[in-house]
């Protein structure tokens, strides 16, 4: 079932501490595809049409792994999929709302070989496609040093009856979800002017979720995004507070990374407006 914001705003990462972490949890196989949006093959048709090399991608060799994808998403979905003329990934990820990745184990380590990257947070498909786990996630503060020998852990070890499920955001002057490049929402961001504070600014939650391919071996990562205007927190009395603390507590490399210096003064002006008392961050 598709949640909603206020269900969002109670996950992870809002209740837990600040800033980078793994932060996986163990989900139930029927809560894996949240579903939630009528006809997600128009939008993402739309894209493939105008900008192909940005929204799709695929290797050699890695269409056995696509079929086993299509398989499950078909078998959630109560649909037979894989059977059209599409490469059997992309005719999944018409189906769902999410972007679906395929990672497979190549040249000793794990490596992106099929994507369908619609809503991709400032990456696109031909950046990310044949990239190692520790080529992707280089612009992440500390990831080699901290993460990496644990997240290639998680991908040897997933079992194949275990699903993963991870949440992140962000704050951005963007409402789309094709949000390809990071330069052009910090540009709009800065030149934002907005009679009422908050106007043009978007909370963007993102949900991944893990799943081990048990006949291929690889592993299929999916990405749900969730734009909602920051004006819309206040349909929940409880929620402002919650995005208050998190953005509070945000440290200071999550902020560099997230870009969040461009709609700190919109971000503010709109919590003070709501009368709520924001400290400054202590960056440590």
């Amino acid at each position: 079932m598709p949640q909603t914001l206020a269900s969002r705003l109670s996950d992870p990462p809002w209740g837990e501490a600040p800033g980078f972490a793994i932060g996986l949890r163990r989900i139930a196989r029927d809560a894996w595809l949240e579903g939630g949006e009528a006809r997600p093959w128009a939008r993402k048709d739309r894209l493939f049409r105008a900008v192909p090399d940005k929204v799709w991608g695929e290797t050699e060799g890695s269409r056995p792994g696509q079929a086993e994808v299509a398989g499950l998403v078909g078998q959630a979905l109560g649909l037979r999929l894989g059977r059209s003329d599409r490469p059997p990934l992309l005719d999944a990820a018409r189906r769902v709302p999410d972007d679906l990745v395929l990672m497979e184990r190549r040249d000793g380590d794990w490596a992106v070989s099929a994507l369908s990257l619609s809503a991709g947070s400032f990456f696109t498909a031909d950046e990310a496609l044949g990239r190692s786990l520790e080529a992707l996630h280089q612009p992440v503060p500390g990831f080699a040093e901290r993460f990496l020998v644990r997240v290639r852990r998680i991908f040897d070890n997933l079992p194949g009856h275990e699903i993963l499920e991870r949440r992140n955001w962000s704050v951005l002057a963007w409402r789309g979800l094709y949000a390809p490049e990071a330069a052009a929402a910090r540009r709009k961001a800065l030149a934002q002017r907005p009679r009422r504070p908050g106007t043009g600014l978007y909370l963007r939650c993102e949900r991944q979720t893990l799943r081990r391919l048990p006949r291929t071996g690889g592993v299929l990562f999916t990405i749900r995004i969730h734009v909602t205007p920051l004006l819309a927190l206040d349909a929940d009395p409880d929620a402002v507070q919650v995005f208050a603390r998190a953005w509070a507590e945000a440290p200071e490399d999550f902020r560099r990374y997230k870009g969040l210096a461009a709609v700190a003064p919109g971000v503010e002006a709109f919590l003070a407006a709501r009368g709520v008392s924001v400290p400054k961050p202590s960056h440590t």
